[in-house]
């Protein structure tokens, strides 16, 4: 009776042990919901979840190939455009990744001339980044909304900033945060000589990037009409059942498969050549 006793004690205290000391193995993210979260974050849509994200792009993609295997009665043609449908979402919030981007991008230096006004007037750090919530740009008004809120509640200047460069989710702002953040950390007198040349520094920097997008344009936008133009003459085809069936052989869904690889390929080539250099977020 004392061994087993003494055995169920042992076991009770190693299983203790096991709990509080054995080093836990780090959790596996899929790169594929990872990468996803990412870009629902840029595109200001952080409160949407990848899982519904995914959701959202097979129910599209369903509803596009249920709607031509009505119309064509060819299923290889029907599943080349549910895998545009599917994807159809993903080149939605990617765009509007871009252009969220690209106009944070351009009132940025707005945003730091108006902190340097601010401080200047004898504000501190943390309420002049309040006051962008009114005074500063339209674009970033709820997310310094939300900074003055979360500083209100919680009083730690280092955790509110690192909330809002979630919620921003912007190159850009990594850099005026974390420079902000240096700021404050070091103190001195030279707060408003750093927003100064930051704020020059980004106009110029956006003033650049246009031109060149502005260059670059034709590039994009031929690639894109060059891959979509077989697609949609694919499309108008599909009216004409004797003419649609033709893919539904297998040398016809070869076609369709090969043509396919040929333009994905074609695509990602040419948006590599043609590609401007990518900023990316630091330290988040």
């Amino acid at each position: 009776m004392g061994a087993l006793v003494g055995l169920g004690v042992g076991i009770g205290l190693m299983l203790v042990w096991s709990a509080f000391f054995v080093p836990r193995r780090p959790r596996r993210t899929d790169r594929s919901i990872d990468r996803a979260a990412r870009l629902l974050a840029r595109a200001g849509l952080g409160d949407v979840s990848p899982s519904g994200f995914g959701i959202v792009c097979l129910v599209t993609g369903g509803v596009a190939a249920l709607v031509v295997q009505v119309v064509s009665r060819t299923p290889p043609v029907a599943f080349v455009f549910g895998a545009i449908g599917a994807y159809l979402p993903v080149a939605i919030v990617s765009g509007r990744a871009r252009r969220r981007q690209r106009e944070f991008a351009e009132v940025w230096p707005e945003a730091v001339d108006n902190l340097a006004s601010a401080v200047r007037a004898g504000l501190s750090l943390p309420d002049a980044l309040s006051a962008l919530a009114v005074r500063g740009p339209e674009p970033l008004r709820d997310a310094f909304d939300g900074f003055a809120l979360d500083y209100q509640v919680t009083g730690r200047f280092g955790e509110s900033l690192d909330r809002l460069k979630d919620h921003l989710a912007d190159p850009v702002g990594d850099r005026v945060v974390e420079g902000l953040r240096i700021a404050r950390e070091v103190g001195g007198g030279e707060l408003g000589r750093l927003l100064r040349n930051l704020s020059g520094y980004l106009r110029d920097e956006a003033h650049t990037r246009s031109e060149l997008e502005a260059r670059q344009a034709w590039a994009v936008n031929g690639a894109r009409l060059a891959v979509a133009a077989p697609w949609v003459v694919l499309l108008l085809m599909s009216v004409q059942s004797d003419v649609i069936r033709r893919y539904a052989t297998p040398a016809g869904t070869v076609i369709l498969v090969v043509g396919a690889g040929l333009c994905v390929v074609a695509y990602r080539l040419m948006m590599r050549i043609g590609r401007l250099p990518v900023e990316r977020r630091i330290l988040s």
